[in-house]
């Protein structure tokens, strides 16, 4: 459909359009378009396909949920949610794409999408940063820690999200809506998944905060400035609801316990070295930042490590005087658990052919592996509780 820019690829043929539709849809619906229009598609997007759309004076990003398929997992690839989302965070610290239009109207194109701005920067694919120096990967690491703080200081309410959301027993519902999700996509037997179905709703930890959640904060779901470690975008918000921030940050700090070769993470790597932080410094920033954050005090700064002081951490996270979370192993184990189900819906749609991208099948195949991670944590958690 157009020469590839980085990062993009020719549009598969399960994801095709008809572009002219499109753009006379855009002609509309959004203001200042004047065709002609091109269409490249994102690489990754595992869930909702996502295509650059290129004009002779702008470009655009267009978010869509799947090519039509018979069925689609229930309560997945819910675009609308992701629309209303980054509307409802402009101007509120998080930075995200301006929302320009969005389109519920299945038949124009044959599936919903919207329509959003370009935000020209870096996609930063490898965790470990290869290609930049210690100080460099420091302050983008330090930079996500700061982003995800500024998310779940918000109050939902203030930005029109008070309903986006049930506000309790988020821990509770999570893990029956993945472990639904997951026997509906199973193409194969993994024991370990089985038992973490059973053994994590007997240990939920008691207290729960409410802030809105990502629910796949990442680093290559954000979009960084072109030569600064300033994040200018958080993007693919599919997962976003009201829920337990620990939940959301925890699956972020997922990185420390997978090795590259597995999935996306640092686990093995010599990380002092690099110049990355290790888990409880990352931590223990965190707890600093989001206690300060929602007590109206400024952010800390990022050579305060885990120089943490008790009590500044923020109502709802249980944390030691050095930062440490309580419970943090379990949300750990949840959060594999969590993400061997994510993958496991990639691969049914890999098998059933309607998977957005290219590489499915090889994440789908990381299931496995992270159920047994998990499991393997639970076992510990459990032996120690005993003893």
């Amino acid at each position: 459909m157009s020469d590839n820019p980085s990062g993009t690829l020719p549009v598969a043929d399960r994801h095709r359009f008809d572009v002219d539709r499109l753009a006379a849809w855009m002609t509309t619906h959004v203001e200042g378009f004047s065709g002609p229009l091109t269409v490249d598609q994102f690489r990754g997007g595992q869930s909702n396909p996502t295509y650059l759309l290129g004009t002779p004076s702008l470009r655009y990003v267009m978010r869509s949920k799947p090519a039509p398929v018979a069925q689609l997992l229930p309560s997945a690839h819910a675009i609308e949610r992701e629309f209303r989302v980054m509307a409802a965070l402009q101007g509120s610290g998080v930075p995200v794409p301006r929302m320009l239009a969005q389109c519920a109207d299945e038949s124009v194109l044959g599936r919903a999408f919207f329509i959003m701005e370009f935000i020209e920067g870096r996609v930063l694919w490898e965790q470990t940063l290869p290609g930049l120096d210690r100080d460099e990967r420091a302050a983008i690491y330090d930079e996500m820690n700061r982003v995800m703080a500024a998310l779940h200081a918000i109050d939902p309410a203030t930005v029109g999200l008070g309903d986006y959301g049930r506000p309790g027993n988020y821990l509770s519902r999570q893990i029956d809506r993945w472990s639904r999700q997951y026997k509906a996509s199973e193409t194969e037997s993994i024991v370990a998944m089985d038992r973490l179905i059973e053994w994590l709703p007997g240990r939920i930890p008691v207290r729960e905060s409410v802030a809105v959640v990502h629910g796949d904060f990442r680093m290559d779901n954000l979009v960084f400035h072109p030569t600064e470690p300033r994040v200018l975008a958080v993007l693919d918000w599919e997962l976003s609801t009201l829920g337990d921030p620990l939940a959301d940050f925890s699956y972020h700090c997922l990185s420390w316990h997978i090795p590259p070769g597995r999935f996306r993470g640092i686990a093995g790597e010599d990380i002092a070295v690099l110049g990355i932080p290790s888990e409880a410094d990352y931590v223990a920033r965190y707890v600093q930042r989001l206690g300060a954050l929602r007590a109206g005090h400024s952010a800390v700064t990022p050579d305060q490590g885990r120089a943490a002081v008790a009590g500044a951490a923020p109502a709802g996270v249980a944390a030691a005087a050095d930062g440490a979370i309580a419970d943090w192993d379990f949300y750990i184990a949840y959060n594999l658990f969590r993400l061997a189900a994510i993958l496991q819906g990639i691969m049914k749609r890999h098998v059933e052919g309607i998977a957005a991208s290219e590489q499915a099948a090889e994440a789908g195949s990381r299931a496995r592996w992270l159920a047994e991670t998990g499991w393997a944590i639970a076992c510990r958690l459990e032996s120690t509780r005993k003893g």
